[in-house]
């Protein structure tokens, strides 16, 4: 008889396959993670296709060492949660299919989790979290704020209308001829450099708490144009400072001033761009004059991973979800219809 929860998490969302056990949604037994970043950084991003390719490769391997580095077996599992969407159609169908193949090879119950959500629970990991609470999910493919007033209950508050913050950043870094992923290497850059240049900042309506960082990129890319053709040199670590001083205002103040207006206990952040050294030094100094208790993940839980996933699917297991075999990968899933 099962005395604890044992989760088996599985995520191939984009370009990392990786599988997770968690015990009781806060106690990781394991975390593995194959990376696709050298297979992709040749063509400056994600191949869907490679990517799909490498998980079909990958995920037996890696399902087969979290079980092993946890010391568990099929009949000690209570769950398996795998990501449903959003993301990539190919890479999804890879996990999706692994997860109910095996859920249903040895009658264990599967459980549905989406990829922010997931995100959002890896603070979970961590410490415990506190409501009602703000998430600011920051990444690739997403600027949020996210307001929950207990678990698997999420409110969209504040989303980005065009470019996220990740790609953004990719964009630039491109522009600047860095590899790619290119979000570490611009924070690396500016971290050597000083925010001399002046760019804009799109605060858009007063009461908004909504993003916009096209304008940011753009504006971005024309400073490097016109000074090329002026014969000006610009210095790189100067323009990624100025860039990322940008960025940084924008979300620490709106995550501030909602955190305030919605009277949150705790604030937590989630996503690849969470691992932004400027962002994580920003928003420690501003909540530090608050009573609002902020939660950073360490970098390690910041990218795509299955530990996220499994905690997530804790929550989902624990409120009497199941998925059954029509689950299917759903690159436009809504997180707050999930």
């Amino acid at each position: 008889m099962k005395t604890d929860e044992i989760i088996l998490g599985i995520e191939t969302s984009c370009d990392e396959t990786a599988a997770s056990i968690v015990k009781n949604g806060t106690e990781l037994l394991s975390n593995v993670v194959a990376s696709q970043i050298e297979s992709h950084k040749r063509f400056g991003g994600v191949v869907p296709e490679i990517a799909s390719r490498h998980h079909v490769e990958q995920i037996t391997i890696v399902i087969e060492e979290a079980m092993k580095e946890a010391g568990v077996e099929f009949e000690d599992l209570s769950a398996i949660a795998v990501t449903e969407g959003p993301g990539l159609v190919g890479a999804l169908l890879i996990g999706v299919n692994s997860a109910k193949a095996l859920a249903l090879a040895h009658g264990i119950p599967l459980v549905a989790v989406h990829h922010i959500a997931g995100h959002i629970y890896a603070n979970r990991l961590m410490e415990p979290m506190e409501f009602p609470m703000l998430a600011l999910v920051v990444s690739g493919g997403h600027t949020e704020l996210v307001y929950m007033e207990e678990h698997g209950s999420f409110e969209i508050i504040g989303e980005t209308r065009d470019d996220a913050a990740g790609e953004a950043y990719d964009k630039v870094a491109r522009t600047l001829k860095l590899p790619y992923p290119g979000g570490p290497h611009i924070d690396q850059l500016a971290q050597e450099g000083t925010a001399t240049i002046d760019l804009p900042r799109a605060w858009l309506e007063p009461d908004s708490y909504d993003f916009s960082f096209s304008g940011l990129k753009s504006a971005v890319i024309n400073t490097l144009h016109n000074a090329t053709q002026r014969g000006v040199e610009i210095s790189p670590n100067d323009l990624a400072a100025s860039f990322q001083e940008s960025v940084i205002d924008v979300l620490v103040e709106k995550a501030h001033r909602a955190a305030v207006a919605y009277d949150v206990k705790q604030i937590v952040v989630a996503g690849g761009v969470a691992a932004n050294k400027g962002l994580r030094a920003r928003l420690r100094e501003r909540f530090e004059e608050t009573d609002i208790k902020l939660s950073i993940p360490p970098l390690w839980l910041c990218t795509d991973n299955a530990a996220m996933i499994a905690a997530a699917g804790s929550i989902e297991y624990n409120k009497g979800k199941r998925a059954d075999m029509k689950l299917n990968g759903n690159p436009g899933l809504d997180l707050e219809a999930f």
